[in-house]
């Protein structure tokens, strides 16, 4: 599902709102995420998982084209852990695990 489809999905289950104003929502709440994400906090929604932001330090690598040293930089990456609920909806057949 894309960005899109979760909007027009968002404006079918509340008649109530405009399209538009379901674009404005949905994209507050990513751009919430991302914002918390990016100062270094968590995002739990119960039920579904939790965002992360994992550091991934400063290291030497290897150009591949001419193999020489070269220093990589320190990057943030995001990281998401599924709930146990939702493990649970994705995978119907295991036990309680």
């Amino acid at each position: 599902m894309i960005k899109s489809e979760l909007i027009l999905k968002v404006a079918e289950q509340n008649p109530h709102l405009h399209e538009q104003d379901a674009a404005d929502i949905v994209s507050a709440i990513l751009d919430t995420v991302a914002d918390a994400l990016a100062q270094g906090g968590r995002v739990e929604l119960r039920g579904f998982g939790v965002f992360t932001a994992k550091r991934r330090g400063a290291r030497r690598g290897r150009n591949p084209r001419k193999g020489e040293t070269i220093t990589v930089p320190e990057t943030v990456y995001p990281m998401f852990k599924m709930s146990r609920e939702m493990r649970r909806r994705l995978n119907p057949g295991e036990g309680a695990g």
